[in-house]
């Protein structure tokens, strides 16, 4: 133990040095760390002067909470409408003709078909819609999505299962949680929590967002853009669609039924201004088959107007005055800056699967958040008061080696969540308060095992090697049990517990380095230059 190695001593100071650094941005004001980033010239990498403070949570420095609901109904809707598509494309494969057509229900469809030849050579073909549903973990595993039955009359019945819809609403939350991600990050705010809560619901928290209702207007807005043509006079009323118009003194709107270009082809959107008028405009750009579809039909279409729809909402209806080949264009609607800015945030995003309910809002101010830093610091303070005079008064030189490494556990702690990027909560700090408890218990270990070896008659040089080596397994084994029931806590809690969990893992990592080697390496040194007779507590 008392052999420790010039390399080692030298690689801890590095890491306690690299600690501070990147602990530093932390602990200085925005206007400092500014001017410490314009301080740094630019052939310098921001990796080696680190520049990046912790992100405090919306417990800490205000924000915005949403609560939102999916639609369970439109995503039945939206299944069963497919169901029917799927059906009416197996009877034209099959050739089969309805007399009756295709019939709707709440939770799926039925066809009378009265041959029996021609039903069992429908039934096999319709079976295979109903995929067996791959539940998370197993759970409804190899149950149908579909449900198949067939009457004496000749009726057939397609019926969504329970266990089908429930897969299908998992799916639309877990693909509204990406979308939402996108949208929230377009909007330049830091470590925003996205989680799903219960079956149907999705929580939203935004740290430092003090504009609740523009985060309403982001969130709850599905989103669905489509392309079709204004409906020409005589058109058949079965391919016209009335739809509502947002443009002044339009009124609604005759549409066709046909969608030229969906929202799901474009790749890019982004807020510009028009070169003539100076209104903010939407500027758009399409993939490869979305540009082969909108440059054909402009084609055919010059002279006829083009609605432009966003949640079956006419937002524009320019005329086309020439073939659009080039796979771009833009959009124009009267908006102001930041609802040009909004539309375009939705198009990159993508649609939503279905639609969002807000059933909970609030708005946490900065107050609130200030008041819990206030009040966690008062806790840590104490903590660390209480603690370092105990080490002191029972310890004495070992309990100032083992305050030193306990100050440098904390900075380590700031310095990984700094590199990690993690969002520093309430009860992140609960988590680093007790992070500071269980640092100086393994030094107390340590002494107190050095004590008991003095006590048999060893030499204070054999106490001091035995005290580390053996309470080393002891040290051990109580972190790995710590690390495996905080491991737990962040992969299956959610929100607040997992930033006592984040914050718990990091302490429990530093706590091997500064409570061990640093310690160790103290002593070391103190044995070396001072060469003292007996311990000194």
């Amino acid at each position: 133990m008392l052999r420790f190695s010039r390399l080692k001593t030298i690689g801890v100071l590095l890491l306690t040095l690299a600690g501070f650094l990147y602990a530093m941005p932390s602990l200085l004001s925005p206007e400092a760390r500014r001017s410490v980033e314009q301080s740094i010239p630019s052939f310098i990498p921001k990796w080696i002067v680190p520049h990046q403070a912790i992100a405090l949570g919306l417990d800490l420095q205000g924000g915005s909470h949403v609560l939102l609901e999916v639609d369970t109904a439109s995503v039945v809707r939206t299944q069963v409408n497919a169901l029917r598509d799927d059906v009416r494309r197996v009877l034209r494969e099959q050739r089969i003709a309805l007399s009756g057509g295709i019939g709707v229900q709440a939770r799926g469809v039925s066809v009378r078909v009265p041959d029996a030849a021609e039903r069992q050579k429908l039934l096999p073909e319709l079976r295979k819609l109903s995929q067996p549903v791959g539940g998370a973990l197993g759970l409804g595993a190899g149950q149908p999505a579909i449900e198949v039955t067939e009457q004496p009359d000749g009726l057939i019945q397609l019926t969504l299962s329970e266990t089908g819809i429930n897969e299908r609403v998992r799916k639309a939350i877990d693909q509204a949680m990406e979308v939402l991600r996108r949208r929230v990050d377009a909007l330049g705010t830091t470590e925003p929590n996205i989680q799903r809560q219960g079956m149907d619901r999705i929580l939203v928290q935004v740290p430092g967002l003090q504009n609740p209702q523009r985060l309403k207007e982001i969130l709850g807005t599905t989103a669905q853009l489509e392309f079709r043509l204004v409906a020409e006079p005589g058109a058949n009323p079965a391919e016209v669609e009335t739809l509502m118009s947002s443009e002044d003194g339009s009124g609604p709107m005759q549409v066709e039924r046909r969608v030229i270009v969906q929202g799901e082809d474009l790749i890019d959107a982004q807020p510009a201004f028009d070169s003539r008028t100076a209104e903010p405009i939407v500027n758009f750009r399409f993939n490869v088959r979305g540009a082969q579809r909108f440059g054909q039909v402009t084609t055919e279409a010059v002279g006829r107007p083009l609605a432009i729809v966003l949640d079956r909402k006419v937002i524009s209806a320019p005329r086309i005055l020439q073939p659009i080949t080039g796979g771009s264009g833009q959009i124009s609607g009267r908006f102001t800056v930041e609802q040009a800015n909004n539309l375009a945030i939705l198009l990159r995003a993508g649609a939503l699967p279905a639609p969002l309910t807000i059933v909970e809002e609030r708005t946490v101010g900065p107050g609130l958040g200030q008041d819990s830093i206030d009040a966690g610091k008062k806790a840590s303070w104490v903590a660390a008061g209480l603690v370092v005079a105990f080490m002191l008064v029972c310890y004495g030189t070992f309990g100032i080696f083992a305050n030193i490494a306990l100050f440098v556990h904390v900075v380590l702690i700031f310095a990984l969540m700094s590199m990690l990027g993690s969002t520093l909560t309430l009860p992140g700090i609960a988590g680093i308060v007790l992070t500071i408890g269980t640092a100086v218990d393994s030094n107390v270990l340590i002494y107190e095992r050095i004590r008991e070896e003095a006590r048999l008659g060893r030499s204070m040089i054999s106490s001091l090697e035995a005290g580390f080596q053996r309470a080393f397994a002891t040290i051990i084994d109580s972190n790995v049990t710590m690390f495996i029931a905080a491991a737990i806590l962040f992969f299956l809690g959610s929100g607040p517990v997992k930033g006592f969990a984040v914050t718990l893992i990091l302490g429990i990592v530093t706590t091997v380095v500064t409570a061990v080697t640093m310690t160790r390496m103290m002593i070391a040194l103190w044995y070396r230059w001072a060469k003292p007779t007996k311990l000194p507590f």
